[in-house]
């Protein structure tokens, strides 16, 4: 697929969504009901948002939230765009990417603030070094986002994005590695996909984008339609999640049990270890934003082709000023 068609497809996405996707009103600024629509299904990612509600953090600021969860993870940021929900959650590099293509939408928080992304494949299995992925199949999940990250980890070892064969297996990235669908996969997660293949009794090895020349950059962001940053349920939403990250950091188990007792089938092994591993990674301030840290993974896409031109960083994200 040319290169000018690929960096088009999200606004082209955006431009085709069903007649049902664009039907009905639009949401009310005056009300008080945001809604959320999340990257993946819910997940201890999603600790600072789940305890939110569930502690209270986002009735005080006068909020009622809902959290949704998509059918295919490449639509949370179309819809945002669309106005079909609030908020979505979303990735920086795929932020950029959608930018670049002229969908509408500007980041105005952080979830995650560091990589949790990496390439794994099986411990026991033919992949020993990246340079072992030649001629093999690689499964992922979100499209033009991981396939710019693999590849950057592809050319570090000298090898290109044609020398494999990508195999897009939606939400089944440790289901389709177990079976031997493909040989690895781009966009586990550190702190699930690897606790799931250990719980399997077949432990994972990662690669981490950050150790293959990829600069940092924030896992998880939360989106709007730019015409809605003026909307000043926004900043009371990033006051209450401010909260509810300092709660889940010093009260983890009280915050583990507020989570579990709104998803109750996520109460087992697996979730807990994520938990465990997730706490570390949150944004403590989750409005800040570290413009450096953007340029930065701005000019890296523009130079590895992802993107034509680096923007300034405003037209991707804002610092929206939090209420006194």
């Amino acid at each position: 697929m040319p290169k000018l068609l690929r960096a088009f497809l999200p606004l082209l996405a955006l431009l085709v969504l069903t007649p049902a996707a664009w039907a009905g009103e639009q949401p009310d600024p005056a009300k008080k009901k945001l809604t959320v629509m999340l990257d993946w299904f819910v997940n201890p990612d999603h600790a600072a948002l789940v305890v939110a509600q569930e502690k209270g953090f986002f009735a005080a600021e006068e909020l009622e939230v809902e959290l949704q969860t998509p059918a295919d993870p490449n639509d949370p940021p179309k819809l945002a765009a669309a106005g079909r929900v609030d908020i979505a959650v979303s990735y920086q590099p795929q932020l950029l990417v959608h930018v670049n293509a002229g969908l509408p939408i500007k980041r105005i928080g952080t979830l995650v603030a560091t990589p949790l992304n990496s390439l794994v494949v099986l411990k026991d299995g033919p992949v020993k070094s990246l340079a072992d992925l030649k001629g093999h199949k690689i499964g992922y999940s979100v499209g033009g986002f991981e396939e710019a990250l693999l590849k950057s980890m592809l050319a570090k070892a000298g090898l290109k994005t044609e020398d494999v064969t990508l195999v897009n297996v939606n939400f089944s990235l440790s289901p389709a590695l177990l079976s031997k669908q493909v040989d690895a996969v781009i966009g586990a997660f550190r702190n699930f996909e690897l606790n799931q293949l250990d719980l399997a009794k077949k432990p994972g090895r990662a690669f981490y984008p950050e150790e293959q020349g990829i600069p940092p950059y924030d896992e998880l962001v939360l989106v709007t339609n730019r015409d809605k940053l003026t909307d000043p349920r926004l900043r009371r939403f990033l006051t209450a999640l401010e909260q509810a990250t300092l709660y889940i950091l010093n009260h983890p188990d009280d915050a583990w049990k507020a989570f579990i007792n709104k998803y109750k089938n996520l109460d087992d092994e697996l979730n807990r270890r994520a938990w465990r591993d997730t706490l570390p990674y949150l944004a403590r301030r989750p409005a800040a934003l570290d413009e450096a840290g953007y340029k930065r993974f701005t000019q890296f896409l523009v130079k590895q082709g992802v993107i034509p031109v680096a923007l300034p960083v405003s037209n991707y994200a804002v610092q929206l000023p939090l209420p006194d």
